[in-house]
């Protein structure tokens, strides 16, 4: 008999992770906190984007390699890797986590207890609420006991097929991996066990202006964009201790991203580009599982306040070099 893995199910919510720009009071983004991977007869949907990809994948008789790639995958243990291209999800296949992937697996948990042999699945909402409730302490104890709530990784699930459920299968395959402010996937590398949390992003990574005048999806550089990261400020040595309030972090970053932002440019007005440093502050749960680091930005605000303004090519490198000292001669 054939299966098909298939849709990807959000569950989005608004995550409290602060942001500050000078002169300005950002707005919370929307951040997909819990995603499933489930294995219905259909297509593969991107966190409610317009976005739909068949990819039927045979699990039995005489199947491909790719297939059978696809079958292990879906069952794979705790610690393993899993990528598929966007453009084909059937080759989905497990892999070293030091190579660039879009999933971990952190292990199995088993719902049967809840739902007997006769019993219909569960709609797409109570889905997500097993998810959430289900795995959510495996990956925290995978992760070594502390999970950022607003930090680089979110917890994510693969669900049987309607197929599988008829046949008795009652595993959620729960796992984890990294999404943007828009939900779409990004590549990792190495396992998340063990690695900080933060969610701070490539120093050079620009992100895409969206319609509503908002930061979107990582883009290159020289097309347009709402904002640069110019560095990576950690607060672990400014506040060793107790977690400190947005106001104290604000006070502090505005020193070690005003520095970061000059290394990065090399001493660029931004001002005369109408440029302008932005940041983001931790919060408290944040700071609780251990994550201290934050994201420097560069962008540019429209004249009425609304937004934010496209910005094209990179600021790195963009100030005038340092004039080396005058020195006067003898007689000169």
């Amino acid at each position: 008999m054939a299966a098909r893995l298939a849709n990807i199910l959000p569950i989005a919510t608004k995550t409290p992770r602060q942001g500050m720009m000078v002169a300005m009071s950002a707005s919370e983004t929307m951040r997909t906190r819990l995603v499933m991977a489930g294995a219905f007869v259909g297509a593969l949907v991107l966190l409610g984007l317009s976005m739909v990809f068949s990819w039927p994948v045979a699990v039995g008789g005489a199947s491909s390699t790719a297939a059978d790639d696809a079958a292990r995958a879906f069952d794979s243990p705790s610690g393993t890797c899993l990528d598929w291209p966007v453009e084909n999800p059937r080759a989905m296949r497990p892999l070293d986590c030091k190579l660039p992937h879009v999933f971990e697996v952190t292990g199995n948990v088993e719902i049967s207890a809840d739902y007997g042999a006769s019993a219909p699945p569960p709609d797409e909402k109570r889905w997500q609420e097993i998810a959430a409730e289900k795995c959510t302490p495996g990956v925290t104890s995978y992760l070594g006991g502390k999970l950022d709530p607003f930090g680089k990784y979110t917890v994510s699930a693969l669900k049987p097929t309607d197929e599988q459920w008829r046949s008795g299968d009652r595993k959620l395959r729960c796992g984890l991996h990294r999404v943007t402010p828009l939900g779409t996937r990004l590549r990792t590398k190495g396992s998340a066990h063990g690695q900080d949390q933060s969610n701070v992003y490539d120093v050079g990574s620009c992100f895409a202006l969206t319609d509503n005048k908002e930061p979107g999806d990582p883009v290159d550089c020289s097309k347009a964009h709402a904002f640069e990261i110019v560095g990576n400020a950690d607060l672990a040595a400014a506040f060793p201790a107790a977690y400190p309030d947005a106001e104290a972090q604000k006070t502090k970053l505005a020193e070690l991203c005003g520095g970061l932002v000059g290394a990065y440019t090399g001493g660029l007005d931004l001002a005369s580009k109408k440029l302008t440093l932005t940041w983001d502050t931790l919060q408290e749960q944040s700071w609780a599982a251990g994550s201290r680091k934050v994201d420097c930005k560069v962008g540019s605000l429209l004249d009425d306040g609304t937004g934010l303004a496209p910005v094209t090519g990179t600021v790195r490198g963009q100030g005038l070099p340092q004039q080396p000292p005058v020195t006067s001669t003898p007689g000169g």
